[in-house]
């Protein structure tokens, strides 16, 4: 049995991963993955050990409150200091000043206002597909544009820019904790773009969520610069990256079980369980980004040290059989669902009811328009991506009319 953490994450670790969470869940459900000096590193991987940590407040997001010498340095350059101020990253007060300004935008009811509008986008994405010939990729033709729109038009920033997002938001997630030289180039360049976009939103506002920021930033009492350039980094990222793999996973899920696919595309009123069960089956989201312990104490029967690092296997509390029935098994019908895929607790994820949205329009979309889509070769050929933190597949490719 593997048991360091480099020999456990390898690059091919994602398609052997579930065994090894059930191995985990069965023997060592908070498991010492890396040791470091006088400082370990925990994964917790049962569900309801899981919930405890998302929820409990003697884990935090603030590392410098447990590590004081890593309190923010203002002589750090921008592109360093924005990943002290994500909201994914601070505790209460300022967390819940952060989550207000933009809960109002991502509230269910505002939500399904753009219900026609990314339909239309969806729409417009399946006549492209039409016309191309030979085997596509689902994830560039189809799983990528629909939310890289969505989240630009709603925030305010142009659509045509969506590579250099995609190229930026790669470099951001599949970040080890070195920063090297690509990393940091790649960071200042999203820097330097989103500096010219706030100048213009500043000199020319619009109806839309950055400038509605900007405002807030020149009003000086709820949001800093380095806020503001943290919460947009945040929104661009978070309000793609999930989606794309909701999308992407959950049509690889269908096609790894065709007989939920053919259940589906006979009654489409499992759209919406099948989402959920997407989401717990493969979920977007593998690991919760990192938690700090506030204090020594005892875990499930671990003992953890202040400024220990402890993660959550998203992944694997979703397939704990002691919370789901046949756990291993995909099931479109399956009600209820209580995943986790998009977090617990405070810091559940705020993008949730978009993504819900643009999967159960996107599912529906492809569904109706492609009813004999097929994919394309053996499993191995849709590999996922290199990524810690989420699971999303590198590209899917399928045949539209097989």
């Amino acid at each position: 049995m593997m048991n360091s953490f480099e020999s456990v994450f390898q690059s091919n670790f994602k398609r052997g991963a579930y065994p090894f969470y059930s191995h985990l869940r069965k023997t060592d459900p908070v498991f010492a993955a890396w040791e470091d000096g006088e400082h370990t590193t925990w994964i917790v991987s049962g569900y309801e050990d899981v919930l405890e940590l998302l929820k409990t407040y003697s884990f935090i997001k603030n590392q410098s409150k447990v590590f004081p010498n890593s309190e923010g340095n203002h002589d750090l350059p921008l592109e360093a200091r924005v990943f002290q101020h994500m909201m994914l990253d601070v505790d209460p007060p300022d967390h819940t000043r952060l989550r207000k300004l933009v809960q109002p935008y991502f509230n269910p009811k505002k939500i399904q206002e753009l219900s026609p509008r990314i339909e239309a986008i969806a729409d417009q994405l399946i006549d492209e597909m039409k016309v191309k010939e030979g085997v596509i990729d689902l994830i560039d033709d189809f799983a990528f544009p629909l939310p890289i729109i969505v989240i630009s038009e709603l925030l305010g920033v142009p659509t045509e820019d969506r590579e250099k997002f995609r190229r930026w938001s790669n470099t951001i997630v599949s970040a080890s904790d070195n920063m090297d030289t690509d990393f940091q180039g790649d960071v200042r360049e999203f820097i330097e773009y989103l500096t010219l976009l706030l100048k213009e939103k500043k000199e020319n506002p619009k109806d839309d969520l950055i400038s509605n920021l900007v405002l807030h930033e020149e009003e000086g009492e709820q949001l800093t610069e380095d806020e503001l350039y943290s919460m947009i980094i945040l929104l661009i990222i978070a309000g793609h990256e999930t989606t794309v793999n909701l999308i992407g996973n959950g049509m690889y899920a269908l096609f790894e079980h065709p007989d939920q696919l053919e259940k589906l595309r006979m009654n489409h009123s499992f759209i919406e369980t099948a989402i959920e069960e997407s989401l717990r089956f493969y979920s977007p989201v593998d690991f919760s980004t990192a938690r700090w312990s506030a204090e020594d104490m005892d875990f499930k029967g671990k003992r953890i040290k202040r400024g220990d690092m402890v993660l959550a296997s998203i992944s694997s509390a979703n397939r704990d059989e002691r919370k789901f029935e046949d756990a291993g098994t995909f099931d479109v019908t399956r009600k209820p669902n209580p995943h986790m895929a998009f977090g617990y607790g405070i810091h559940f994820c705020l993008g949730a009811p978009l993504a819900r949205l643009e999967g159960k329009i996107a599912f529906e979309k492809l569904l109706s328009a492609f009813p004999a889509m097929k994919m394309v070769g053996n499993h191995d050929e849709s590999n996922w991506r290199d990524m810690f933190l989420l699971r999303g597949l590198r590209g899917l490719y399928v045949e539209l009319d097989a």
